[in-house]
């Protein structure tokens, strides 16, 4: 909560402060397995092969963000390889990107259905 008449200045980043769901993406292109840090989108490109992108440990409301750089996933696809026990839309299994071009927001509701794609 902000007292009326406060002046705010961003000097540097700010983070949280978009809608519900938003990540802040990054603009370093991946071209490698990493691990996804909640609050972040990530352009993945994979025309030097297949790419495995591990999903941070999920708590409610969570946000992750993948796009196919290149559009090449129909080639050569992304693994969206769960955290522990986290699911993904309810399944314990893995979740492959193969969709040319496609970009997806996953939002972490409970442990019961875990990351459901946005």
């Amino acid at each position: 909560t902000i007292p009326s008449g406060v002046t705010i200045t961003n000097n540097g980043t700010a983070n949280g402060f978009g809608a519900t769901g938003a990540v802040n993406w990054q603009t370093t292109v991946k071209t490698s397995g990493f691990t996804a840090t909640a609050g972040e989108g990530y352009f993945i490109n994979t025309t030097g092969g297949a790419i495995s992108v591990n999903l941070p440990a999920g708590t409610a409301g969570a946000v992750v963000g993948f796009k196919d750089y290149a559009n090449t996933f129909d080639t050569n696809e992304v693994t969206l390889v769960q955290n522990g026990s986290d699911k993904v839309g309810g399944s314990t299994d893995n979740v492959v990107l193969g969709q040319e071009g496609i970009a997806i927001t996953l939002v972490f509701v409970d442990s019961t259905r875990g990351w459901f794609c946005w």
